[in-house]
């Protein structure tokens, strides 16, 4: 990469003006497009050959930010442009900005809306290995460390209710730290049925605490199962559970009446990750 001859010094030149709209879910779902911050996304990016359309340098980080991309190319058609010191901090997500904003397509091969039927024609369903599904996990932080996590423990798959966060909101990829640009994620438009479905094909354990439940540690979870995972607050829906071929909980010393959602999810993993590993 080499150093852009092309600055932009007004906020209202369109390029910035699309770069601050694409912070809002609603922009980024109508341009098709999402936006990161940072050093260590900018360089995972171009080393996953991300299909980048722009990028924005910080005036005075440029010159290091450009020696650190040395060994790499920008897509055809991307765009790099300076921006200067104070303008590129206005529009910046990071309270300490690295000096790098970048404007990506969204990965549609990596991430995909599902329905039950597509859902069951896929080879994460017919062939499932360690498939992690979501429901209503809101906080996109818990959302981004959950994603990096399944990267880590080998989980083919996420698959998320619709009402969950959106996996391009910045602090998601943030907290993901670049593990999104090689995570399958699908968004289930009826995850019920998804999940009903794919418990025609694996063990499906829902994270709950029920009567019947049995205790982590207790049980061999195998590199095919399934997990499911809940809201902090509520949990797993009574039809999601329902969907599930069993449920699963995780002991605690009492006192603590649950665990963070992104824990809970990390906790499974690696159960999933262990038993593929030695059982």
């Amino acid at each position: 990469m080499q150093l852009p001859n092309e600055r932009i010094a007004s906020r209202q030149n369109p390029l910035i003006v699309l770069t601050a709209k694409l912070a809002d879910r609603k922009h980024r779902e109508r341009e098709g497009l999402f936006r990161f911050d940072g050093k260590k996304l900018f360089l995972e990016a171009l080393l996953q050959e991300l299909p980048l359309v722009a990028v924005l340098l910080r005036d005075s980080a440029a010159k290091g930010l450009v020696e650190a991309a040395a060994a790499y190319s920008l897509p055809q058609g991307c765009r790099a442009v300076l921006v200067p010191d104070e303008l590129f901090d206005r529009i910046s997500e990071e309270r300490s900005p690295e000096g790098v904003i970048c404007l990506s397509k969204r990965l549609e091969r990596m991430h995909q809306e599902v329905d039950a039927k597509s859902w069951g024609e896929s080879a994460f369903c017919k062939s499932p290995s360690r498939i992690l599904f979501l429901e209503s996990v809101r906080d996109p932080g818990n959302l981004g460390t959950i994603i990096r996590v399944a990267r880590a423990f080998g989980a083919s798959a996420l698959v998320l209710s619709a009402d969950c966060a959106d996996i391009y909101n910045p602090r998601v990829l943030r907290a993901a730290m670049g593990t999104l640009f090689g995570q399958p994620v699908f968004v289930a438009k009826d995850f019920v049925e998804v999940v009903r479905l794919h418990a025609r094909y694996a063990r499906v354990f829902a994270a709950t605490l029920t009567e019947n439940a049995a205790r982590l540690g207790e049980i061999a979870l195998l590199p095919s199962d399934a997990v499911l995972v809940g809201n902090e607050g509520h949990g797993l829906s009574e039809a999601v559970i329902a969907a599930a071929t069993d449920t699963v909980y995780i002991p605690m010393e009492s006192g603590v009446e649950s665990l963070n959602a992104g824990v809970a999810a990390s906790v499974l993993l690696w159960e999933l990750y262990r038993g593929g590993r030695h059982g």
